[in-house]
This record gives C-alpha cells, structure tokens and sequence, in this order.
C-alpha cells in the first residue's frame, strides 16, 4: 500500500546525544517522527522512553521501507550516508540532513564555524575563552567532548544570542548543504577515518562543505588544504609560523625573543604562553584569527590566550615519577595529533619520549610518525585490535613493545625511562576497542600512573 504523503514521519537515523537534540527539537515543532537505531539498546534510550514515550523507535537493524517513505531522514554523525539505506532513500528523492543543517537554517546569530583534523577542540575552547573576555553572549556547541559538549539544536533553546561558536566534525559536514558561516576555518588536514572515506580526497571535500555561503575565510598557510577550493568573495585571514602579510598572523623575531604578530604588530610573546609545542602555536595564532575576523578587541584576546592552559587528554600533564613525567594526550587518535604531540613534547624535555599508542587504527598509515619517534623517542609501548599492524612501521633502532591492557603498558613504560624522559599516552588510534571514548582511555592511563608512584 502506497504511503499518503501527508503521513510521511521524519525520521531520524541513530540516537544518542545528537539523536536525542533532534527528537526534542521536532517534538516541540510538533512534528511527526520515528527514531531508528541499528543497534538493540543504543545511548540515549532511557531517555528517550521517558521523555518521549510517544515517539515510535525501531532498533536493532533497519528497515529499508521505513527509509525509503520517509518525508526526510536526519542523519546522527556516527552514520555514513553511504548505507545502502539511506542511499536508497535518496535515489527514492527523500531529503537527506543532520542536525547542523538544520540549526544553520533557524538561528540568525552570526555561526563561527571551526573543523580539522586536529586542534579544532583547543581553538574553540580557546576562542570561546576569548568571547567571554569580551563579554559577548555566545552559544557553544556541536562536536566538542566534556563539559563543552552540547549538540547545536540544544543551542536554540536557549534563546537568541551574539553569535554561535561550532565545533564541525566532515561527518557533520557531510549532511551540512549551506551552513552559511559569518567564518569559517579549516585548521589543517591529515588522514584520518579512513575506514568511513574512499581516501584523503573524499575526506577533504567533506571538510570544504565548512566553506559553503561563508561571509569570511580563515586559511593556514602552512597547510594548502585548508584553502577553499571553490573560488568565492569571501573576505580571507590566514595565519601561519612565517612573517604574516595583510591580514594574517604569524611569528615576530626581536631580541632572541619569538612573538605572535598580527602584520607587523606584536600581540603576545610566545614566553607567555602556557601551552606549549608549535602545533600549539599554530592553535593559538588560528583563534586569535578567527576573533579579530568577527572585530573582538586585542586586549580581550591578549588576556585570554596567555591565561589559557589547554585542554584535559590534550598533551596534560599528570605526574613526575622518580624525574620522569606522565603526559595524556589520549584526545591523539589520528597519526597527525600524535605526531605534533611528539614533535612538540620532544622539544620541550630534556630526555627522550616513550610514547604509549595503539587501539583502532581506522584504516591509518603510521610512517609518518617514524621519523618524529626517530629524532625525539627512545621506545613504543602497544596496546589494543591493532598494535602488531602499527609495530610493523617502525624502525629497529626503536625498542617497541607490546602490553595486555592500560595497567601493563604504564608499568613497562615506566621501566624503559629515566629521568628526563617522558611517557607520552598519544595513541594515534581509536579507542573503542578498549575503551568507551577517549576520556575513558585517558582516565584510564591516569589511574594506571597513579598505582606506580
């Protein structure tokens, strides 16, 4: 039996905290919805029963016809829309969308829109610490962990404010057609979720969605595929670790001295800073970017950049042990973050680096990390699905070694440093075959170190 286009359900595809946001947002449009879950009993389903206890749901696989008569699918970011449910729904001509699409379309506040394959948390953080300074009423959201995590369609209950500050994911972006940012960065890019992507240029071209209907650019200069590839009449930033030209931020010389510059402008000392590592630095000169691109004043991004200290499993310190120091950088679950997390340690410390990786490799390529361990490590301590594919990229003049689980690993660690040394958790990998996020991986390591002392 043909369905009425008039009882055609939206229908939302994957529940948890994002799923949840858009039930509660259509329940309070008064539209009718179904929620769909291919696993039996996925997060967010407690909630869901007592919250919503009219709301259909299916779980536990899915239902090509539910897919193909809906009036338009809402996509969580877990899930590809390469399935071959929801690509049939698009060949049937049903919309296909996510939550960032459809917050894009209902506020009116200017959208700071912020993605990469690493340091996207830090710059936010980072800026939305420069907001406050300035006294601007903001909303914070989309793929940020922690205390900051809140999906974007939570924002709207809230009420209207300044301006909107979004942490995008490409699997956000992904169902994302016109964000029309008022700017938008994409901070770097290296592979990553190569298990989801055919490769690094599919990858990059769900990332340049950021760009589409943006007001302003803010590019890297050390990275080309930050650059828009569309041609467009967008105001352009960029920052970078050279002198900067028109519009761009970079590094100043002076009395053996290194400064963050705007032009020819000193702003901050890198001295002052608390974070450390160029991969930091390049964190830093981006969010001051993106604040001066939406006109906030330099004496609030001064204050903020030089009093902001990071961000939890992002390189943080935990504990000295006998003069050697612990450091989770748990949030490295790609090669790229690990190796700036290496390169930027390394130079930091006086000895060399025992670096504890391994879990879920996503479809990676670890070569890039043998020449950092090369130059700035002295051992690998594996763990997890894929430490034997990820020791086969490393050189012997490293020592590497292979433990059962958190407790083992920080032990043997321990046990090839000496003071000077560092023992740096960046696994480069993902973390649910151990772990249920990286939090729960970085907790982990925490509370390992803490039974050596």
């Amino acid at each position: 039996m043909a369905i009425e286009l008039d009882d055609r359900l939206t229908v939302i595809v994957g529940l948890g905290a994002t799923g949840l946001s858009c039930v509660k947002y259509f329940v309070q449009a008064g539209e009718k919805i179904k929620v769909v879950d291919s696993r039996d009993e996925p997060p967010g389903l407690t909630v869901l029963k007592e919250l919503y206890p009219d709301v259909e749901y299916e779980l536990g696989g899915f239902n090509l016809e539910t897919f193909v008569g809906a009036k338009q699918l809402v996509v969580s970011p877990g899930l590809s829309i390469r399935g071959v449910e929801i690509g049939a729904a698009k060949k049937a001509g049903v919309a296909i969308t996510g939550d960032i699409d459809i917050f894009s379309k209902q506020v009116t506040a200017p959208i700071i829109a912020v993605t990469g394959s690493n340091g996207k948390s830090t710059v936010v953080a980072m800026l939305a610490a420069i907001l406050k300074k300035a006294g601007k009423d903001f909303g914070l959201g989309g793929n940020l962990d922690g205390d900051n995590f809140k999906p974007a369609l939570d924002l709207i209950a809230e009420g209207e404010k300044d301006l909107y500050l979004l942490e995008l994911s490409s699997f956000q972006l992904e169902t994302t057609e016109d964000l029309g940012a008022a700017v938008a960065t994409i901070l770097n890019l290296s592979a990553d979720h190569m298990d989801r992507y055919e490769g690094i240029d599919d990858y990059h071209r769900a990332k340049q969605r950021i760009f589409t209907g943006c007001k302003q650019v803010v590019i890297n200069r050390d990275d080309k595929e930050s650059y828009p590839l569309e041609e467009s009449d967008a105001a352009v930033w960029d920052f970078g670790f050279g002198r900067a030209g028109i519009n761009g931020l970079g590094l100043l010389e002076e009395g053996g001295d290194q400064y963050l510059a705007y032009q020819l402008e000193k702003i901050v000392s890198v001295n002052e800073l608390k974070v450390f590592g160029q991969h930091n630095i390049s964190n830093v000169l981006a969010a001051v970017a993106l604040a001066m691109a939406i006109d906030i004043d330099m004496n609030s991004i001064k204050a903020a950049i030089t009093e902001f200290s990071g961000l939890p499993h992002r390189c943080q310190w935990v504990v000295n042990i006998d003069g050697v120091d612990f450091y989770n950088d748990s949030k490295g679950t790609n090669v790229g973050a690990t190796v700036a997390a290496v390169e930027g340690l390394g130079e930091h410390i006086s000895g060399h680096i025992v670096l504890i990786a391994g879990g879920v490799a996503k479809g990676a390529d670890f070569s890039a990390l043998v020449p950092a361990m090369n130059k700035w490590g002295k051992a690998v301590i594996l763990i997890g699905q894929d430490a034997a594919e990820m020791a086969s990229y490393f050189d012997t003049e490293i020592q590497t070694y292979f433990a059962s689980d958190m407790q083992d690993a920080a032990r043997v660690a321990l046990q090839h440093s000496i003071a000077g040394d560092a023992v740096l958790l960046s696994p480069a990998c993902a973390s649910f075959d151990m772990f249920e996020n990286f939090q729960h991986r970085g907790f982990a390591f925490m509370k390992s170190v803490e039974t050596l002392q």
